[in-house]
């Protein structure tokens, strides 16, 4: 019979620990939406003609998947901001680099 109280004792114990009591570590609210990370526009933007503009913003839009992985969601906001604006900069960039190629190969060839 003593045996059975002593399991009953560190049951309890084991119940109102800290390291077993979860319920102090759930979110109040509802989960957060996930920021954008633009992850497909700057894979997109890889295949503009501004190779080093590109490839940055493709670091910056892993860095805020990674973030908000983490849970940093303002990290991630930032992040994906950053990686929106060198996507769409590295666009811009590769459509004048085209152009300018456009420009000086049909000028300089006659027919």
């Amino acid at each position: 019979m003593s045996a059975f109280a002593a399991g009953a004792d560190i049951k309890r114990a084991l119940e109102s620990s800290p390291e077993t009591n979860i319920e102090d570590e759930l979110p109040d609210g509802p989960p957060s939406p996930r920021p954008k990370n633009y992850l497909l526009l700057s894979i997109l933007a890889c295949f503009c003609p501004a190779y080093p503009v590109n490839i940055v913003s493709f670091v910056f839009a892993v860095m805020a998947l990674n973030s908000y992985n983490q849970g940093d969601i303002e990290g991630s906001k930032r992040l994906g901001r950053n990686a929106l604006w060198i996507a769409v900069a590295s666009i811009i960039i590769g459509l004048v680099i085209i152009g300018i190629y456009c420009v000086v190969h049909f000028t300089t060839h006659a027919i």
